[in-house]
């Protein structure tokens, strides 16, 4: 039996230049294997995301966030 481990991670995106971007790149990383909780902040550009390192990636996180039309990048300060 394996036990599931959720990390968070924090990127963050100097792009967002509107409110209706966040349900759009929430549902993006929510559609990833593993992720467990996404939140986007726009006023600050963080994007929180709750998931299993097993099931997926930071760089998976990355591309779902670039695929919806924005950069995101790791951020080391949470």
């Amino acid at each position: 039996m394996s036990q599931n481990t959720i990390i968070r991670a924090v990127l963050r995106s100097d792009e967002l230049s509107c409110p209706s971007c966040i349900p759009k790149i929430e549902k993006a990383l929510r559609s990833l294997p593993g992720v467990e909780k996404a939140e986007v902040r726009f006023n600050s550009g963080k994007i929180e995301v709750e998931y299993d390192p097993a099931r997926t990636s930071v760089e998976a996180l990355v591309e779902a966030v670039r695929e919806t039309g924005y950069e995101a990048r790791p951020s080391a300060f949470g």
